[in-house]
């Protein structure tokens, strides 16, 4: 979903997206399979879903609030998947693909299949996408916070009902505190 306007940019420490980075990289190597019951079979995390956490496509960098964000919240996917039984959104298009063939990475046409599950936990709205490519297994793709528009400047703020201590940027979340709430999709 595109909404018009900009994102107030927010300044990230590089040393604050290392701490965030390590954490969730650790947290998505240990993460297993996902029985989803949307599919009825399981959703799978590969390097692919984590590259494109920090990376918009193949080595181009994400900014470093972008990455900080969706690395922050990754910890949120599994609950999300666990508990989708509907699918709010279903995308299928044919795709360029980079596969490793005859020994040599080639892009090759696909057909591509990418599932949208949208819930709400807390205070957060996160859009959790899947993806599919013909002939492949289900895998993580993306974590996409929600984005309220501040009317009056035009600018995109994720949402989280408490400016006062915020602005643009979602508070420290207490990971133990968000898993005790349960995602509504």
């Amino acid at each position: 979903m595109f909404m018009p306007g900009k994102v107030k940019p927010v300044e990230i420490s590089d040393a604050d997206l290392q701490r965030i980075k390590d954490k969730a990289e650790k947290t998505y190597k240990e993460t297993q399979p996902i029985l989803c019951p949307y599919f009825k079979g399981t959703v799978n995390f590969n390097a692919r879903g984590l590259d494109h956490i920090k990376f918009k496509e193949w080595n181009k960098p994400r900014y470093k609030f972008d990455q900080y964000l969706r690395l922050k919240l990754f910890y949120l996917v599994p609950e999300i998947l666990r508990s989708s039984h509907t699918v709010q959104g279903i995308w299928k298009r044919k795709e360029w693909v980079r596969q490793k063939r005859h020994g040599k990475w080639e892009k090759v046409p696909k057909d591509v299949s990418y599932y949208e599950f949208v819930a709400v936990i807390g205070k957060v709205r996160i859009k959790v996408v899947v993806k599919e490519v013909s002939g492949g297994q289900r895998f993580f793709w993306s974590i996409i916070p929600f984005w309220k528009m501040n009317e009056i400047t035009k600018e995109r703020k994720l949402y989280d009902d408490d400016l006062e201590h915020d602005g643009n940027i979602v508070s420290d979340l207490d990971p133990d505190e968000m898993q005790q709430k349960s995602p509504v999709s």
